[in-house]
């Protein structure tokens, strides 16, 4: 190992064994949530990105899927109660294909037109239509699945019999039982989708004759009235939409919460069908399509043999003549009393209109409107114009027994000023909260980022300490040893001399010390080594720092052994 690498490591062994307990506990803390986050960091980049091999398959077709996942090693996750299987990304077309070979999921699970497909030549009538029923019954359940909201549906249809025996047909019903999700409901559009998708499957099957409920036994589409969510929902949609509208305009004419409205309203849940037959004189064409005259006469008149007029019977059935004749049987005749009769037929071209009107359920009967409007507020304001206003935000009819009443109170603003101070309460609350937990939050990074800076700066002081080598002052020391003499002698030395022999005398220079070995005149040589000691040990006292920066740079200049 190079002894560059050695050193550092040496170095940072000596900084830690020289670490406090405090120190190194830190120390341990900051090294485990490196590594903690390195981990999450890690595992968070190489996890698998998955996405839906099926959604909304039959269990025993998400087992067998499931099984063959574990044959290919493949990892998976399921959702939605066992319905929707995850896999990576990379795998998901390679695990279709091989699902689909396997005939997984399987097709005819929930029946559908699939059943026809295993039927016999040798079938009865009877067998086929009940197949044929079947068939109908599982696509309709399919496909109803498929919506939003939808985990499982069945179908079930009451179809009637055709034969002429019958003046008059039964229309088909069909009853749809729905089970939703988890934390799912059906609104109105949906259920009216699931009504509209079945009676339009069937022929002759009309909305009214579907009747649609949910797991939960609530009744949403009756049959006969094809009511959706019932007649209390029809009327509280309808109450709401027109008390909204009515209380959006008086905002705007008296203020915000000056006003209050209640509509009630009747609906009727009869449906039927009427038919209108109007008839009119045509505008173009001929007017007279065909005509046709008769005429019939009966009179006097004379002839040979003698003639008479028609008469009145007698006792014997013998016409008694009012005319004369002569004995040989002829003469002439006049007859006053002449019949004679005259028709005529005439066809005329007549329009004809016929109007069949379908009559649903849900129109509304009777609707009455109460507005209450603040005394102080509404003050200045014409009563009447507001009833006017109210009446055409309503849609007031008067013709059915609609009714409008508006009228001037007092009102009680107690409770709303109790809550406007609540939820101004509430509201600084919440603010001081999410402001604390911003401090917390802040705070605590802030611990962690003012540990990790002491933690640095400890260990680069400690590792530049360590760093310093002792310096060799063998030759010193030596020379040192050489030069004694008599601490009486004077000393002719500049001030770092006499700080040196101060240093050397206890920091008295008259003071006088006898010596076992009487001294020389002192070495040049020593004398010069003397003022640099000097000379390093002020420096060092004035600036530390920058002395132990001197002394690292020397070292590193030193030429390699």
């Amino acid at each position: 190992m190079p002894s560059a690498i050695q050193n550092t490591f040496a170095r940072l062994a000596a900084a830690l064994k020289s670490f406090t307990i405090a120190q190194r506990t830190i120390a341990v803390i900051l090294l485990a949530a490196v590594i903690l986050g390195a981990i999450a960091l890690t595992s968070w980049l190489t996890k698998p990105s998955y996405t839906p091999l099926f959604s909304g398959i039959a269990p025993a077709d998400a087992n067998a899927i499931v099984e063959q996942l574990r044959t290919d090693g493949v990892p998976y996750e399921l959702t939605a109660g066992g319905a929707t299987i995850l896999v990576p990304e990379a795998n998901v077309y390679d695990e279709r294909l091989k699902a689909a070979a396997a005939g997984l999921p399987s097709t005819n699970s929930g029946g559908g037109y699939s059943l026809l497909d295993t039927m016999g030549v040798t079938s009865s009538e009877f067998q086929q239509n009940v197949t044929y029923k079947r068939a109908i019954e599982g696509e309709l359940a399919k496909t109803i699945q498929a919506m939003n909201g939808v985990k499982t549906a069945s179908v079930q249809l009451a179809i009637p019999e055709k034969t002429v025996f019958v003046a008059e047909e039964k229309d088909p019903t069909a009853s749809v039982f729905i089970e939703t999700q988890a934390g799912a409901s059906l609104d109105d559009k949906q259920v009216q989708a699931i009504v509209n998708l079945t009676s339009a499957s069937v022929e002759g099957m009309k909305p009214t004759d579907v009747a649609v409920t949910d797991s939960s036994g609530a009744v949403l589409s009756q049959v006969g009235t094809g009511a959706i969510g019932g007649a209390g929902a029809q009327s509280s949609d309808y109450e709401s939409k027109v008390q909204s509208s009515v209380q959006a305009m008086l905002d705007k004419v008296v203020g915000a919460g000056n006003s209050s409205v209640v509509v009630a309203a009747d609906v009727d849940q009869a449906s039927g069908t009427k038919v209108t037959e109007s008839f009119s004189a045509p505008t173009s064409g001929p007017l007279a399509l065909n005509e046709s005259s008769t005429t019939e006469q009966y009179g006097a008149g004379t002839g040979a043999g003698g003639t008479g007029a028609t008469g009145v019977l007698g006792p014997d059935n013998i016409a008694v003549p009012n005319n004369t004749a002569t004995a040989n049987g002829t003469g002439t005749g006049t007859g006053d009393n002449g019949y004679k009769n005259e028709s005529a037929t005439k066809n005329n071209a007549v329009d004809k209109t016929t109007e069949t009107m379908s009559i649903p359920a849900g129109g509304v009967s009777r609707q009455t409107v109460s507005v209450a409007l603040d005394a102080k507020a509404a003050a200045g304001v014409n009563m009447q114009s507001i009833q006017d206003l109210v009446a055409n935000a309503a849609g007031i009819d008067l013709t059915r027994g609609d009714a409008v009443k508006v009228a001037l109170v007092d009102f009680d603003k107690s409770g709303a000023a109790d809550a406007a101070a609540a939820l101004k309460a509430a509201d600084a609350a919440a603010a001081s909260e999410a402001m604390w937990g911003t401090i917390r939050t802040v705070g605590i990074v802030s611990a962690i980022a003012i540990a990790i800076i002491v933690g640095l700066i400890v260990f680069a002081r400690r590792s530049r300490r360590n760093s310093v080598e002792d310096l060799d002052l063998g030759e010193l020391s030596s020379a040192n040893a050489a030069q004694t003499w008599d601490a009486t002698m004077p000393l002719n030395l500049d001030d770092a001399g006499a700080a040196s022999r101060r240093s050397l005398l206890g920091g008295d220079d008259t003071a006088t010390q006898v010596l076992p070995v009487e001294a020389p005149a002192p070495n040049p040589e020593y004398v010069s080594a003397e003022r640099r000691r000097a000379e390093i040990d002020a420096m060092a006292e004035r600036d530390p720092e920058k002395t132990a920066e001197l002394l690292r740079g020397l070292l590193d200049d030193r030429p390699g052994l």
